[in-house]
This record gives C-alpha cells, structure tokens and sequence, in this order.
C-alpha cells in the first residue's frame, strides 16, 4: 500500500510517498481502509518539531473516514464493511491505518465519508472548549482565537446554539474574518492585539470564557481579556512557547480560572469519555447545527502541498488528503 512518511524532520518537502506492508489490528483495534485522511497542526508540529513522534521514521495523520477492513480480537460493535470515522494515534496518511476500536466511530446516518474525515478530532475538541470544559451558559461572552479554523469555525456555531450573548474571535489575516463571521462571529478581531480590542468591544468588562489553541503571549491576553469569574482554555500551544503557567496573582483577585484540554490525551487516558463526548459531538453534525466545510482537497501524494498551505496561515475551514 502507499502511504506518506518522514525519514527526517523539516519543512513540507521531507514528506515522501512509500510503499509499505498493510498493516494488521491488534487486539482491541480494527484496521481502516481510508477514503479520507484530515489535515491538522499537529501533523506539522510532528514534521517539524518532533510533537508526538516516537521514532523516525514517521507517519502523520490523526483522522481518517473510511470502511473496516478487519477487527482484531476483543472488538465488540465493529464489524468489517462498516463505514467509520476514526481518531489514529499517527499513521493517517496511507491507504490503510489501525486505529483503536475505542476511537472508531460509525458514520452517523447522512454523513459522507468525506464529511466524516473532518470529524475526529475537531468535533468532539470543539464541543469539550464549550461545553464539558468551558461550561459555556446561555448570555455569556465568548472569545476564541483561531476563529477561521477548523476548531474555530465549529466553535462559532456551537456557542451561538447554546445561546452565546456575543461570540468575539481572533484571526491572523483579515481575509479571514468574513469566514468566522459566516460561522458564527459576531466581532472579529486581527492580530496579535486583540485584549485592546475584546475591553472596547465588551464595554470594559471582558469575555466570560476564552478559547486559547496559541500560547505564550496569546494566551497571556487572553487571559488579561476574562471578566470576573472568566474561564480560559488552554487547547495547545502553537506558538511552541515555553509551557503557560499561572498562579494567585493572575487567578485570585478575580476569581478567574484556567483548564486545559487535549483530545488525544483524553484517548490515551479516558477512551469511554471520549467515545460518549464524540456521539454527542457528531449528533452536532446529523442535526444540522453544526457544519465544517472542506476549503481544499488534495491526493495523498500532495500531502507535502497541504502543509504548505495550512503552514501558510492562510486556509479557512477544513483541509483533507483524499486517498482511496
């Protein structure tokens, strides 16, 4: 089978196609025949900085849609055939991944596997950011950075159906701001400034819960921007700056305060609470609440020119790698 691989680590062009054995699932797992594979951060974060990456060489790609190609021993509710969408821990990128079966997901009815492949990781982390993590209540002021992306793009539309006062988000281009404001935004913000630009917008007061993917400086603005009893998340840290710490002097004059989350840390530690947080997630999706468009397609052999473009800080939405 083919699939996409670094042997070193660097910029898109140390991504190459090989041809490889098809792998078989272990206990516990299925394999995936993949008609889809999604593009995220973490996948260049591992080409270029080593995030996530046991070894070289190595295979990125965290998502994929597709049909069960077999199960291994122990898998109870899958069977081969059956569409799903999966969360990999790495390995995405080919033609066909073993995923655990705790992290693979039947297609809900009316999803297309192309629409599945946008789902595994950033429904179910969209849905945690505003709900069982950012508690989100009917009223509240929302501010979310990364407004444009994929997370960002499914945020928007799921604070406003919970009833979000005012949806405020932060994007790095402004040729970006009319994408979040389709999806929900109600002020878009450019740049690094934003905490300026939050107190006008809030009439001094600050926004109830920020939704931080960035670090560093971003997420000591955004912490800056909370209103008393704000809550941030912190969702990663594609700044590469050193880990955020905060303590008293940020948390206790106004009793704000910080929680974190990953979903594929939640997959390594609490499967069956991500797996209840993924139905409700994709139920999101089937109801029409939610949708995530694809804004670029590419074949698995152009996976060097999806990083380009995601690198490039330019692309909206969802991107895929098209593959079977």
């Amino acid at each position: 089978m083919r699939a996409v691989e670094f042997q070193e680590y660097g910029g898109p062009e140390v991504l190459k196609v090989v041809e490889t054995d098809v792998p078989e699932p272990g206990r516990g797992q299925v394999s995936i025949d993949v008609a889809y594979a999604g593009v995220n951060f973490a996948d260049l974060k591992a080409r270029a900085e080593a995030y996530r990456v046991p070894s070289l060489p190595f295979r990125p790609g965290l998502e994929v849609s597709g049909r069960i190609r077999a199960v291994g021993a122990e898998v109870e509710g899958l069977r081969p055939g059956q569409e799903v969408a999966a969360l990999t821990d790495g390995g995405a990128y080919a033609e066909t991944v073993v995923a655990a079966a705790a992290t693979a997901f039947p297609l809900p009815q009316g999803v297309s596997p192309r629409t599945a492949a946008t789902l595994p990781t950033v429904l179910p982390t969209a849905h945690a950011l505003v709900h069982e993590v950012g508690r989100l209540r009917a009223g509240e002021t929302v501010l979310v950075q990364g407004a444009a992306g994929g997370i960002g793009t499914v945020v928007g539309q799921l604070a406003k159906a919970a009833g979000a006062g005012a949806v405020h988000g932060v994007v790095s281009d402004a040729s970006k701001a009319e994408h979040a404001r389709t999806y929900g935004y109600d002020e878009v913000f450019v740049g690094p400034d934003f905490d300026e630009e939050v107190r006008r917008a809030t009439g001094g007061r600050g926004v109830d819960l920020a939704l931080d993917p960035v670090g560093g400086d971003t997420f000591r603005r955004s912490l800056d921007s909370l209103a008393v009893f704000g809550r941030l998340v912190s969702f990663g840290n594609a700044s590469s700056a050193e880990p955020w710490q905060v303590g008293q002097p940020q948390l206790y004059p106004l009793g704000r305060s910080v929680a974190g989350f990953s979903i594929l840390s939640l997959a390594q530690t609490a499967p069956e609470a991500l797996r209840a947080l993924a139905e409700r997630a994709f139920r999101t999706v089937a109801d029409g609440t939610v949708e995530l468009p694809v804004t670029a397609e590419f074949p698995l052999a152009d996976a060097a020119e999806a990083h380009r473009l995601l690198g490039s800080r330019k692309s909206t939405g969802k991107l895929l790698l098209r593959v079977g």
